[in-house]
């Protein structure tokens, strides 16, 4: 299963470039692998979940 960047903890918008980015440094296999294929399957993605902590609070 390929991981959604969009949907990704680490993936963060920079106000100065106007763009995404992944702030997870890869190696160089990895990022090989993520640029080259289809079906890349992060091992460090982190579900973006802005109600998770007021489910904790509750």
């Amino acid at each position: 299963m390929k991981s959604n960047c969009e949907n990704c903890a680490n993936y963060v918008y920079d106000d100065q470039t106007d763009e995404f980015y992944c702030e997870v440094n890869l190696d160089e296999d990895e990022m090989r692998l993520f640029l080259t294929s289809q079906t890349f399957n992060c091992p460090y993605f982190n579900f973006y979940d802005e109600y998770g902590i007021v489910r904790k609070q509750n």
